[in-house]
Parts: structure tokens; C-alpha cells; sequence
């Protein structure tokens, strides 16, 4: 919410400059969020006359005028401002003057004529935007008066971020109910005299949905000049507050709006017909909103509507068909109480929100709608003329919310605040803001006002005691206990070991929502039926990921849209999927998997190594990486996320815990990446489980190495030969390992050969011939009758 410091001190006026304001109310709980002056500095600009104004001799577009600014003599002043027009009062910045930006004014000749001066518009003055022309002041503005003190642009405007349940400070006498409890300071509340009816005109209210609304008030105004001009005080305020002035009548419904936190709505009362009903919609009925949106309400949404047809939005919008006109001039006033829970989510269900649904949506002061109604009435004849007819109230007083009294045991706030505070402070506590206190026994019995939508349990009570005595004012006292060391097993390692891997490896740690769009779900995971949010924060971010590819996918795209073309990213996250018995919630099992993109150049540009591109085998040696010294297998695989024929499905100990590929050329096209990144995701679980570590003696005898040239069929996997030799390797056989591939001249077109280095070593002797040949020989018979392969060079 936003607000003007000097109207807030014409409700309470602390002895605290704006930068103390500003910190009181954020440890009150009413966070300022920001503070920035009305007008930004500038000096030597007067409220001025325009005596005469005439076409300046030498220029088409300018005119030559004659100022009283009140120094005791006309200035002459080339003014190029399309209003400028004798009779006119206006900010005038005479010569020395300093305008914002430390722009001097100085005396100038324009087109051979001099200059004594300069004629402002708002935006020069650093106020508005309006550049359209001059800015026009009062007929009644004092010639000669500092422009600054006449405008009140010495003041501060405060944003305040307010917690949803403290909707009693969405309003200037709130936020000033406030300031006086908290300093103790005089609180002066508007005074609100009722306004007599001078007219019969009445119009019925039904409520036929009490438990929504309990309470509608209304009244009507006849002889309305809705052409009247809103005052100048008014729409200094209005736009010191974020809200654009419209016309008299509407200014004054939010004006009343921000004063007392009563949102109120005025309808065209010759466009009305009968009774007023307070309703739930019809079968089909349709709205026409003021914001020309056409809405088919739901049947749990609460509408207004006359004897023919809905009008509004009850408690959110009014509709177009009964909304005010500038020809107005009989007016139906509403100002109503509706239940929160009847409005709340309901204008963001149709795409929108308002002022008003804000407040009802978090509560609204049942007894405040009589209240501002009399308020908003006065103004409307002060300001617009007309007579007002008698208030019709419909009221469900067995609907109406209810402030049950809560019980404090002083005792217990003091144990939870950790601070010795008398009973009797508590007590003085309380009363400041309002609350109604009574001693029964050792406990205090407190009723909140009928604006304290958020005081229900003793928590409540503890926490505005706390605010009230100052979050300051309670020590700090650093936390003390004993901690044991706890056993830390080999067979394991900390989270935070992969993401050094990875980082050390040139890999950057993501964070990405855990909900993602719908279509990123179907697209990577083929999942028609992801689990869906009920109350998602964004229209498309509605599921629950079951990946974290398509999180990585979207940081890489967003990238690419900043010319950023050499991305490695990884992250370690839960996601989701729908299981029976899951955990921690039935239904619903959550994984933590660790994954990994990597797009563009393999190292970054420079002059001692040729430009390559990532592909599988580079992202394979980093998957690799992280779970060595353990050996991973891999193995041909389809994914709905990965290229056909480059894509595998990573295995540990004969288990899968993950996929490995190229991300699929249709992805690629449609999400705009350019190429194509290579991806792993793997179960962290697997990733966390480490190899206890054995004793092994070191040979100090030379190794052997024996080269194996096997030919096999192209179908056959180099993983799964590598399986069958390791197989049958006697314990002498230390290593084997693939270092060749070859297909073409002297092999069939359906074989490829494959050449493996096989290393021999005994820890306590050296091997002789015989052994070594023996054990190639195991290793080529066991291929040959597992494989049907045969030795290179050897006979078909």
C-alpha cells in the first residue's frame, strides 16, 4: 500500500522525521518496502499570473508572455507551452532558480527577445509526466507563494508491504491506529457526521446469500453534477496513493477507499430496476465488466443485481451496463460487508484483480460500511451537489463475524518472548491498540475490535505484545547447547562433494521452480498426467516436475535469448511422481536426482585449442566423473527428451538410476536452442553412495600388456564385451580396456573390430609367457563361444 506522509499526519502527528517514521513502522510489522520524496529537489519556482500572452514576433510556436510572480514588476517570458493563455496561474521558475537535474535558470534571449525566466509543466517539475502543456494551478493560488510549500511537495511517499492478515492497515486511518499505539502519540480519527435525507428515494436490498454478505448498505443521490471537477487536495492525495484520478464521483469511492479502508461502489441509479438482490448467479448469466471483460460467473461467485439482470462483481467490479457517466446525475450508493472467504480468489480465478477484492478478500471492518457511506455522501454533495435519500440497511446479524475473547497467560508470553515484562505493561500493551482487556485470575481475557480480523489464538496476543514493546527492545541472546560429534561412514559422501565435482568440472548450480508448465511435462516426459497444482502462482506454471531436464532446458533457452551460447548448468532437486504408498506423502513419491546440461563450445574461446562443439562422449567422461572410482554402464535407450540412437540409459552395479544423451532435434527447433546440449539426469541416491576403500598390496613387478583384436557383429555392444572378457579374466588380469574401433577394408560390412589393451600383473613374482598366452587364450575362447567373436587375422 501506498500513502503520502503528510496525510498520514493529519491523522496522527509523531515527533519522528521520515526516516524515523519509516523504521518504526517496519519493526510495527508494517514493512516499508520504499520511501521516495513527492517531487525531487529543485528551488526558486513561485506560483505566477499570466497578465497577457501574445505571439512572439519571430517564431510561430512561441509566445511572448508578461508574468506576475509576484516581485513587484511583469517578467517578460518566451514560453513555448501550447495552453499558455492570459488569466492563468502556473509554476513559474525565475531566473536562479535550480529545476531538477541542477538545471540553472538563467536569463536567455529566444529567437532575439529576452527571457526572464521559464513557465513549468508537471514533468519539468519532476512530479508527473504530463508534458502536454503548463501545469494549471487553482484560481485561488496565491501569487508569489513557493511552489513547493503551495503543492506540498515536501513530503514523503511511503510503500508499505503488509502480511495478509493485517488488513486493517490497508488504510490511512490504519496505518495511523498504528503509529499512535506505537508512539503513544495523539490519534485524531475522522469525524463522521450521519447526512440527513432531504429526498424520500429509496431502493430495497435483498440479501439472499447472508452468509456471504451479511451487511449492504445504500442510498441515493439525486441532482449529482458528475462533470464537477475533483478538487485539487483530492487528487494530490489520490495520486501520492498509486491511484489515477477519473472523475469526482469515482474519485471520491477510492478516496473514501483509502481514508477508511471501506471499498465502495457507485451505480447509475436510472439504469437500476427494483430491488437491490445480493446473489448467487443464475445458470448461464453473463457480466459486462468496467473493464469491458465479459465474465460467465461462477456459481460460488457472489453478484449485485437489480430485478433484471446482474450488475457486478460483488465485492470486485462493477459491470459497464449500470456504471457511471459523466451525464450521471442519480446516483445508487453501495458500501457493504462482504465474508472473506466469499471473495477471496475469486477476481484472480478470472484473470484480474482490484482494490476492493484486496481488501474484502482479507477483511474488511464489518461496522465500517454505515460509516463510510455517510463519509463518501458528504463529499459527493460538497464536491458534486445533489440530496441525498434516507439509508436502507439489509442486515443478517447472525452471519455477521464474531470476536471471540482470547485468553494470555502473562506467564507463558514472557517464557516465549524471553523477557521479564510486568503483567500490568502487558495489560497497557494491549489497550493501546484497541483491545478490550479483563484480568480473570492469573490470565488476561482480550476481545479484539471488530477491524482485528487476524487476533484468534494466544500466539496473536503474544506477537503484539512483542511488536508493541519493540522487536528492538527484546536482546539477542546467541543459542547455547551441546552437540555431539556424529559418525561420519565411508560408504557415502555429502551432496556438497558432487556440486564441487561439477563446479570444478566448469558446471554452474541452478535453482529452478519445482512447478513447471504443463507442456514442458508432456514434451520431455511424456506425462499426460503430470500432478497439478490446485493453487498455482502463475497460470502456466501448474504441475509438479517429474524431471529436471526441462528446468535445465529452460535456463539454457534463456541463455540463447541473451547471446549467451556456452552454458553448463547443473542441479540437484526433488521431483515428483504419483506412487501409492510415497513418501512423504501418500500418493506422491519425491526423488532427489542430480542433473546436468551442457551446450556449446567444449572449452571457451581462445587461440591454443581448435573450436569443438559437446557432444555425448564429453558429457559421458563428466557423468563418469562424478561417480568414479565406480565404473557406470551404459546402454542403448528411447526417451521422449533425447535423440533417437544418442541417447542411454546409465546403470550402476546392473541397476538403471539414470539417462544420458542429446537433447531431441524437435525440442531443440521448437524451445529456439540452436543446437542441440547433452543432458544426464541420475538419482542422487546413487550419485551420495561411495565405495568403501580396501587394502590392496602395490606390485613392485613389472606390468605386461597384451594387445586383443576381437571381431564381432555391429550389433553387439562394446559394453557387453567388455562384460563377457572380464568374465572369464583370470586374477593376474589387472585392467582391460577398450582403445580401438575399426570397420572397413578386410572387415565385413556387418562386423566391426575391436582392439582392447588387457594389463597382467602379479604382486609377488614376475609372469612368464605361459601364463600371459594362457590367459589371452581364456579370454578369446570365452568370446568366441559367448560372442561367436574370432580373433583378428585369424581364419573365418
Amino acid at each position: 500500500m501506498q500513502f503520502s506522509e503528510q496525510w498520514l499526519r493529519t491523522f496522527v502527528d509523531p515527533q519522528l522525521d521520515s526516516a524515523g517514521l519509516g523504521h518504526l513502522l517496519t519493526m510495527a510489522g508494517l514493512e516499508v518496502e520504499e520511501a521516495e520524496p513527492a517531487a525531487p529537489a529543485f528551488r526558486g519556482v513561485v506560483v505566477a499570473k499570466i497578465v497577457e500572452a501574445e505571439k512572439h514576433p519571430n517564431a510561430d510556436k512561441l509566445k511572448l508572455c508578461k508574468v506576475d510572480a509576484g516581485t513587484g514588476e511583469l517578467l517578460q517570458i518566451v514560453c513555448g507551452a501550447p495552453n499558455a493563455a492570459a488569466g492563468m496561474k502556473v509554476p513559474c521558475a525565475v531566473v536562479g532558480a535550480v529545476l531538477p537535474g541542477e538545471f540553472e535558470i538563467k536569463k536567455a534571449k529566444l529567437r532575439g527577445v529576452e527571457s526572464f525566466g521559464m513557465l513549468c509543466s508537471a514533468r519539468e517539475l519532476g512530479f508527473s509526466e504530463d508534458h502536454s502543456g503548463l501545469y494549471a494551478l487553482p484560481e485561488d493560488a496565491p501569487v508569489g507563494t513557493d511552489i513547493r510549500a503551495y503543492l506540498g511537495l515536501d513530503d514523503t511517499l511511503f510503500t508499505i508491504k503488509l502480511t495478509p492478515n493485517r488488513a486493517d492497515c490497508l488504510s490511512l486511518t490504519g496505518v495511523a491506529r498504528e503509529v499512535a499505539a506505537i508512539t503513544g502519540g495523539e490519534f485524531r480519527p475522522l469525524a463522521i457526521d450521519p447526512v440527513a435525507p432531504a429526498i424520500e428515494a429509496r431502493r430495497d436490498i435483498v440479501l439472499d446469500a447472508p452468509q456471504a454478505c451479511p451487511r449492504y448498505c445504500g442510498r441515493i443521490l439525486r441532482g449529482v453534477d458528475a462533470r464537477a471537477a475533483t478538487p485539487d487536495w483530492m487528487v494530490r492525495r489520490l495520486v501520492r496513493s498509486g491511484i489515477r484520478s477519473i472523475s469526482a464521483l469515482v474519485d471520491i469511492t477510492n478516496y473514501v477507499m483509502l481514508e477508511l479502508g471501506q471499498p465502495l461502489h457507485a451505480f447509475d441509479n436510472a439504469k437500476l430496476q427494483g430491488a437491490i438482490h445480493v446473489r448467487l448467479p443464475r445458470a448461464g448469466e453473463q457480466v459486462l465488466l468496467l473493464n469491458e471483460q465479459t465474465v460467465t460467473p461462477a456459481a460460488d461467485t457472489l453478484l449485485i443485481a437489480d430485478e433484471a439482470r446482474a450488475l457486478a462483481l460483488a465485492g470486485i467490479m462493477g459491470g459497464e451496463d449500470s456504471g457511471i457517466t459523466l451525464d450521471t446525475t442519480e446516483v445508487f450508493l453501495e458500501s457493504a460487508f462482504f465474508a472473506p472467504d466469499a471473495i477471496a480468489g475469486r477476481a484472480r480465478a478470472y484473470g484480474f484483480g482490484s482494490d476492493a477484492s484486496h481488501r474484502f478478500e482479507r477483511g474488511v471492518d464489518p461496522e465500517l460500511a454505515r460509516g463510510a457511506l455517510e463519509r463518501a455522501t458528504r463529499l459527493v454533495i460538497e464536491l458534486c451537489g445533489g440530496e441525498a435519500g434516507p439509508v436502507v440497511e439489509a442486515v443478517a446479524t447472525d452471519a455477521l463475524p464474531a470476536r471471540a475473547p482470547v485468553r494470555l497467560r502473562p506467564a507463558r508470553a514472557r517464557r516465549v518472548l524471553g523477557i521479564v515484562l510486568a503483567d500490568a505493561d502487558m495489560l497497557a500493551l494491549l489497550r493501546r491498540v484497541h483491545l478490550q482487556v479483563e484480568r480473570t485470575g492469573d490470565d488476561i481475557l482480550v476481545t479484539p475490535p471488530s477491524w482485528r480480523f487476524d487476533i484468534e489464538i494466544e500466539e496473536d496476543l503474544i506477537e503484539e505484545i512483542a511488536r508493541l514493546h519493540g522487536y528492538d527492545n527484546i536482546p539477542a541472546i546467541a543459542p547455547q547447547g551441546s552437540l555431539m560429534m556424529l559418525p561420519s561412514s565411508e560408504n557415502g559422501r555429502p551432496v556438497w562433494a558432487l556440486r564441487h565435482l561439477l563446479a570444478a568440472r566448469g558446471y554452474q548450480e541452478v535453482v529452478n521452480f519445482a512447478f513447471v508448465e504443463e507442456a514442458w511435462e508432456r514434451d520431455f516426459c511424456a506425462n499426460e498426467n503430470p500432478i497439478r497444482l490446485a493453487n498455482p502462482i502463475a497460470s502456466h506454471l501448474s504441475v509438479m516436475r517429474s524431471s529436471l531436464i526441462p528446468g535445465l532446458v529452460g535456463t539454457l533457452a534463456a541463455n540463447r535469448k541473451r547471446q549467451i551460447d556456452r552454458v553448463r548448468v547443473f542441479e540437484v532437486a526433488r521431483v515428483f511422481e504419483r506412487k501409492a504408498d510415497g513418501d512423504p506423502v501418500r500418493g506422491f513419491h519425491q526423488v532427489m536426482n542430480i542433473a546436468a546440461l551442457a551446450a556449446g563450445q567444449v572449452v571457451p574461446e581462445q587461440w591454443g585449442e581448435r573450436a569443438r562443439s559437446v557432444d555425448f562422449y564429453d558429457v559421458k567422461g563428466d557423468l563418469e566423473a562424478l561417480f568414479a572410482p565406480r565404473e557406470l554402464q551404459f546402454a542403448p535407450l528411447s526417451h521422449p527428451a533425447l535423440h533417437p540412437g544418442r541417447a542411454a540409459a546409465v546403470r550402476l552395479d546392473g541397476h538403471m538410476i539414470g539417462v544420458l544423451g542429446e537433447l531431441h532435434p524437435v525440442w531443440v527447433q521448437r524451445y529456439e536452442l540452436g543446437t542441440a546440449p547433452v543432458v544426464f539426469e541420475v538419482a542422487l541416491d546413487a550419485a551420495l553412495a561411495a565405495r568403501v576403500p580396501a587394502y590392496a598390496e602395490i606390485s613392485r613387478m613389472q606390468a605386461v600388456r597384451r594387445d586383443l583384436a576381437l571381431v564381432v557383429g555391429n550389433e553387439v555392444p562394446v559394453e557387453r564385451v567388455l562384460e563377457v572378457l572380464r568374465e572369464a579374466a583370470p586374477a593376474l588380469v589387472r585392467e582391460i580396456a577398450l582403445f580401438d574401433l575399426y570397420q572397413g577394408k578386410g572387415i565385413d560390412h556387418d562386423k566391426k573390430s575391436l582392439a582392447f589393451k588387457v594389463s597382467m600383473q602379479d604382486t609377488r613374482r614376475t609372469l612368464e609367457d605361459a601364463e600371459v598366452d594362457a590367459a589371452i587364450a581364456l579370454l578369446v575362447t570365452h568370446a568366441e563361444t559367448v560372442l561367436g567373436a574370432r580373433l583378428r587375422g585369424a581364419g573365418a
